[in-house]
């Protein structure tokens, strides 16, 4: 890892908390030094450190709580440096970290999707309710940088276990926004998602998501939010991927035949 990673970590957890004790006015770009190099696209960081997470409490039928007042924690080298897309190296458990990021319309895809099929992120299981989930099946192969925003599809470190509801619902909402501003405005947005799991669980509760955009200074987009890993109808075992059938849950959909 880079010493300038490195700072840029250490700097989250002091003046970056200050930077953004409010969702706007942190310095105006010409008054930062010019940015570093462009961090590597798609490279794993073995030592990537994730911020530190206020205490999510237990899921309550809200799909996203706001954290720390709303207010992302981006230190000024994050808000200022090239457009890059950085991953976590899996931890010992084999579970996918956070991923970090200065969008911009450079990483957009200009390639059609491929295949994903044969990854297997911790607590992935295959498990299907038909009558539940539209598409069938419980867990899809949730990117943590979104392959609309830098064309990654396939990087292992970029996918974890997430339900269908959190990958075509709650999360999506979220980097819908984002894109649509990056469309929109041609600026860039510091963006960083934090998959969460408790104690030795495969599967996240959950992934915190935060974003600001930096030409002006958070009027655009500015969150940090907690989206819950959860299905409707569904009851997870987080430990393992496991799952059942809520017994006091009835909904019927539609059916087709796509799978994740």
């Amino acid at each position: 890892m880079s010493s300038m990673l490195r700072r840029i970590w250490c700097a989250i957890l002091l003046p970056g908390i200050l930077l953004l004790s409010s969702c706007a006015f942190p310095p105006q770009i010409d008054e930062v030094p010019a940015s570093s190099p462009p961090i590597a696209l798609n490279t794993p960081v073995s030592d990537l450190t994730p911020p530190p997470v206020l205490e999510i409490p237990q899921y309550d039928g809200q799909d996203s709580i706001a954290l720390n007042g709303n207010r992302p924690v981006f230190s000024l080298e994050e808000l200022y440096a090239a457009p890059h897309v950085t991953f976590s190296a899996f931890d010992d458990l084999g579970r996918t970290g956070p991923g970090i990021a200065l969008l911009g319309q450079e990483l957009l895809p200009t390639e059609p999707r491929g295949q994903i099929g044969d990854i297997r992120p911790s607590g992935w299981h295959t498990a299907r309710y038909d009558d539940l989930i539209e598409d069938h099946f419980l867990f899809n192969r949730c990117h943590v940088i979104a392959y609309m925003y830098c064309g990654d599809n396939a990087t292992p470190e970029n996918l974890f276990t997430g339900t269908r509801y959190l990958n075509t619902e709650s999360m999506l909402n979220y980097e819908l926004q984002v894109l649509r501003y990056l469309h929109n405005t041609g600026n860039h947005v510091a963006y960083r998602v934090t998959p969460t799991y408790a104690g030795k669980n495969l599967v996240a509760t959950g992934v915190q998501m935060e974003a600001y955009s930096v030409e002006d200074r958070g009027k655009g987009i500015c969150f940090n939010v907690f989206v819950y890993n959860i299905q409707p109808g569904i009851i997870i075992d987080y430990r393992t991927g496991e799952s059942r059938r809520d017994p006091d849950y009835h909904a019927e959909l539609p059916r087709n035949t796509e799978t994740p």
